[in-house]
């Protein structure tokens, strides 16, 4: 692969669901995914696929009072945060941010510009938006994890 960079056309929920079980099936490493986007873009349903896509059986809600919702599925820790509601960055040092970025965990991470200077930097950048009626989903990878991730989704 020559570029970092992916570029999906996601026609509907379905197929930003697809994206999210495919990621999830391709995970080798602990990984830190940030996810970009307007309110309404996806983020929430694309991590909904991921966890569904791990082995998950039971609702996946969005954390966006609670800040994280963990799972344990697969072998792995999975966090998903939503940082929308996030006042101020420091906030996240009293819940104990860094003990979440463990050799074990999967983090995705939406509204990750609210921490800023407060969270690792992530292997993959994944912004969502609309155009017309169908999603968009531009995916750029950052790390090597982040490259050997966006490598298995492409093949």
């Amino acid at each position: 692969m020559t570029t970092n960079i992916l570029n999906l056309s996601l026609a509907d929920e379905q197929q930003t669901l697809a994206l999210g079980s495919k990621l999830a099936q391709s995970f080798g490493a602990a990984t830190i995914i940030f996810l970009h986007g307007d309110l309404g873009a996806g983020k929430t349903t694309l991590s909904r696929g991921v966890v569904q896509g791990l082995g998950h059986q039971g609702k996946v809600k969005s954390p966006t009072y609670t800040l994280v919702e963990p799972y344990q599925v697969g072998g792995w820790q999975v966090y998903h945060f939503d940082l929308y509601r996030l006042a101020d960055p420091e906030e996240l040092e009293y819940m104990g941010i860094r003990d979440y970025f463990t050799p074990d965990s999967l983090c995705l991470v939406e509204w990750p510009e609210r921490g800023h200077g407060m969270l690792p930097a992530a292997d993959m950048d994944i912004t969502l938006q609309y155009e017309g009626e169908r999603r968009v989903a531009r995916i750029e990878a950052n790390t090597p994890v982040g490259i050997a991730l966006l490598e298995k989704l492409s093949a």
